[in-house]
């Protein structure tokens, strides 16, 4: 019986758990400095359209107003981030480093001329790839998780909203666009990498009966070697004895015509 959680599903969970803590905890380390320090880690920010606003594009999803802010993108960045580096994990890698990059760079491009900070771009980009990954793959699989996020962030919509206020809808609305625009890239990849794990396991399968069979025969075979050995002088001596019959008939025949 196949166990319901392989060896190899949970290496993977197992690195998509530190992934994950790894980088949740990066931004608590950064919250911690920032609040030892007394700085103001704000202006590391994504300044748009400045020259040093370009290391935010790094930077400011690394770094939070406050502790409510950071509490607010920790568990859903936490969700997000393990879901997509277990059910995605040969590709999720790439995809949370576009989505980071492509998501800053949109930011530091089209947003308010204001300082842009927190990870909530990240989070809108991990949802919408989840999201739309599984409308545009059609599996089971990607299908559930789906629904899973429109069920659990349906409403993250509202977010997108253009505002006055202090709140990055940019960050939320080209997060959104670079996790759609990622789940259409990484398509094809993705089809690719499920065509060639059916391939390993069908070839897995044909390797399996292949072994057997061999197995098999070879038990079979030299199970009693005697045995055969048996069998195969005997039917040499049948085949010699049939073979003394048939010329001793002809011989008789031909003497017969001679007469």
């Amino acid at each position: 019986m196949t166990p319901a959680f392989s060896h190899t599903d949970k290496h993977t969970f197992q690195k998509s758990v530190v992934f994950t803590l790894g980088f949740t905890f990066l931004l608590w380390v950064v919250k911690a400095v920032e609040w030892s320090t007394s700085t103001d880690f704000g202006v590391l920010g994504i300044l748009p359209r400045t020259f040093t606003g370009i290391v935010g594009i790094l930077t400011a999803p690394l770094i939070h107003g406050n502790i409510l802010h950071l509490l607010s993108n920790t568990f859903p960045l936490f969700l997000l981030l393990l879901a997509v580096f277990y059910f995605y994990n040969k590709i999720a890698l790439e995809v949370f480093f576009w989505i980071y990059i492509i998501t800053g760079f949109w930011v530091w491009v089209a947003a308010r001329q204001a300082y842009h900070i927190g990870s909530s771009g990240l989070v809108y980009g991990l949802a919408t790839f989840l999201f739309f990954s599984g409308i545009l793959r059609r599996d089971a699989r990607s299908m559930a998780i789906a629904l899973c996020i429109a069920f659990l962030y349906g409403g993250m919509l509202q977010g997108l909203i253009p505002t006055a206020g202090s709140v990055s809808w940019e960050s939320h609305l080209l997060g959104s666009a670079a996790g759609i625009l990622c789940s259409f890239y990484f398509r094809r990849d993705r089809e690719e990498m499920l065509t060639q794990e059916e391939d390993k396991l069908l070839k897995k399968e044909e390797d399996s009966f292949l072994v057997t069979h061999s197995t098999f025969t070879e038990q079979y075979f030299h199970a009693d070697p005697q045995y055969h050995y048996d069998m195969i002088e005997r039917g040499t001596k049948q085949m010699t004895k049939y073979s003394y019959q048939v010329n001793f008939n002809t011989e008789e025949t031909s003497t017969a015509s001679k007469i």
